[in-house]
């Protein structure tokens, strides 16, 4: 089928994940771009709190869980794939179909992208913050 590029840019993480995994499921490539502007909302404190809970987690060397990367790509699959049933074959095969990146690459520039900006008033932060902090 087609690729389905998706621009993050001012998107919640929640909302543009679980889109994201559904087209997946439904057998599109999809391709999320620009994910160091996206925004999780909440409180800034607690945001970080649990981001580096789930990182620094210990645990046997052998069950896990395992180091979490900190870059904010690899944080966006690793949502989408808390969306997925990653375990089995259905699931697999979506997670395989979705691809991240922090800036547009040269070949996506001129495509088509799927929006998702929100205005949020309450209380935010970007990807690429929460990495600083992390």
């Amino acid at each position: 089928m087609d690729k389905l590029v998706i621009d993050a840019t001012n998107a919640i993480l929640g909302r543009l994940c679980s889109y994201a995994a559904k087209q997946s499921l439904l057998g599109r490539d999809v391709v999320i771009v620009n994910c160091e502007n996206m925004i999780i909302s909440g409180n800034r404190r607690m945001i970080i709190e649990e981001y580096k809970t789930t990182v620094y987690r210990g645990g046997h060397s052998l069950k896990g869980p395992f180091f979490i990367k900190r870059s904010p790509e690899r944080l966006v699959k690793r949502t989408v794939r808390g969306m997925l049933s990653y375990k089995q074959g259905r699931g697999a095969a979506a997670l395989k179909r979705i691809i991240c990146y922090n800036q547009t690459p040269a070949e996506y520039t001129s495509s088509k992208k799927v929006t998702f900006e929100h205005k949020l008033k309450g209380n935010k932060m970007t990807m690429k913050e929460l990495v600083k902090e992390l």
